[in-house]
């Protein structure tokens, strides 16, 4: 059996060497180039679509060249994650002491998850050694002479449609950014009303070398997939001329998944995650390119409520990672369920059911991941869900709607009636109506379109 330990005897050193750019003319095509001696090299590639035919200047291009180096860095952690090596020495690009430190904290928070779940006791010193060379100028070039419009990564749930629909009122140009599409993102920039040239779509491909070590019993486990999104669509945005990189993280990302610790399955789509990557970009990068959350003051039942009054979206809107690749909800994991609970209060039973081809609230094979939801179990599902405290709030809506409407309650709702968590939970169940998260970085005119759209014009007091 390979161990946390047992690997990192056998394979003590993780290589990132370097990484190529070929220039189609119609894309760029990345491919990073990892090692972990004695046991396989990596090459995973990223291809880009450009703006025009005109040549990328790679080397004569330190802002991105720093960003694709940036990419590598994140790529690399699926790679390494593979023996643990405790060492990572890297010779693609420089790295600073403050870089260094800052990938170093990326790495550990952004892997709680993956140490957790594999029972590995480290600290953030000693899982790993970084290693670089040294800057020896200063590599930032000036941002571009003219930066317009925005870019919205899409995943095909319905929190990048929110964010669609709250700037289309910006007056901006918007693109779409998606990697790897499928049915549900590809639908979701249908719905919009956007067309195919307004939706930049990049291609990423696992070294399948991984995947043969994941299946012969090598260490795995998740990894933090929104700090690509970053990297990835800062480039995105570069090649592109865009000014703004509109996320659609909200402000329960920022709950640990595991209570009472720091264990997070969404670190890299928390506000500090957001705060530090902004950072990184403006002191190690310098693109002049603004990457923020337009979400993010809301709340996961905030987020569901204007989305239930965006019609359009809720017949192909995904977020099933069991689904996915069928473009479907599979109706049985915990992520369906959560997105069930979360808009049971805007939507009514029956329009959740034709959209999730079953009655989640009455299948009582649901019963552990609801327990986890609501907070019953210390640890929540580790799945992309809200907080503990905006699921029980929407239950107890949903609970009180239906027992107006003089209807029987499902199976899950009427266990949960029972319980003392309910009496507890039913004052608070409209804590979230107005709730409103001041960390944020959110440019100002865009704090107007979310203040009039989702508070009315005014902010709680």
């Amino acid at each position: 059996m390979k161990t946390f330990e047992s690997c990192r005897r056998a394979f003590p050193v993780f290589l990132y060497r370097n990484y190529t750019v070929f220039d189609t003319g119609s894309e760029l095509r990345i491919t990073f180039h990892f090692e972990i001696p004695g046991l396989s090299s990596f090459d995973p590639v990223w291809h880009f679509p450009k703006k025009d035919a005109a040549p990328v200047r790679v080397q004569e291009d330190p802002c991105l060249r720093n960003m694709i180096f940036g990419l590598g860095m994140v790529e690399l952690i699926s790679y390494w994650k593979i023996a643990c090596p405790p060492q990572v020495r890297v010779t693609a690009g420089a790295l600073t002491e403050a870089q260094i430190r800052w990938w170093k904290d990326l790495y550990y928070l952004g892997l709680g998850e993956f140490f957790y779940t594999n029972r590995i006791e480290t600290d953030p010193e000693s899982f790993m050694e970084l290693t670089g060379r040294a800057p020896e100028a200063d590599t930032q070039a000036p941002p571009p002479a003219a930066l317009n419009g925005c870019l919205i990564p899409v995943g095909g749930g319905k929190d990048s449609a929110c964010t669609i629909e709250l700037l289309k009122k910006s007056g901006y140009p918007l693109k779409t950014f998606i990697i790897n599409p499928r049915g549900a993102t590809l639908k979701t920039v249908e719905a919009a009303g956007l067309s195919a040239a307004d939706s930049i779509h990049v291609r990423r491909t696992l070294d399948e070398r991984m995947l043969a070590l994941n299946r012969e019993g090598y260490l795995n486990g998740h990894t933090p997939f929104s700090a690509l999104v970053a990297f990835a669509s800062l480039i995105g945005a570069y090649l592109h001329g865009l000014r703004y990189i509109a996320l659609s993280n909200e402000s329960s990302a920022n709950e640990s998944t595991v209570a009472g610790s720091t264990i997070n399955h969404q670190y890299s789509k928390s506000f500090k995650f957001e705060q530090d990557f902004h950072n990184y970009e403006k002191e190690f990068i310098g693109s002049g390119i603004h990457y923020f959350s337009m979400l993010r003051p809301l709340s996961e039942f905030q987020i569901a409520g204007y989305f239930a009054g965006k019609p359009a979206y809720h017949d192909v809107f995904r977020s099933c990672n069991a689904g996915s690749k069928q473009d479907l909800w599979c109706g049985h994991c915990p992520k369906c369920l959560f997105v069930y609970l979360i808009l049971s209060p805007f939507l009514s039973r029956q329009r959740l059911v034709e959209i999730f081809g079953t009655d989640m609230a009455d299948d009582p094979d649901m019963q552990e991941d609801f327990e986890k939801l609501v907070g019953v179990r210390e640890e929540k599902p580790f799945e992309c869900v809200g907080s503990r405290s905006e699921v029980n709030a929407a239950v107890c809506l949903a609970v009180e709607q239906m027992e107006k409407e003089g209807g029987s309650l499902p199976a899950l709702f009427s266990w949960y009636r029972q319980q003392p968590l309910y009496a507890l939970s039913f004052p608070k169940r409209h804590a979230y109506d107005r709730y409103y998260d001041a960390s944020h970085l959110l440019p100002q005119e865009f704090l107007r379109i979310l203040i009039n759209e989702c508070y009315g014009g005014n902010l709680p007091c």
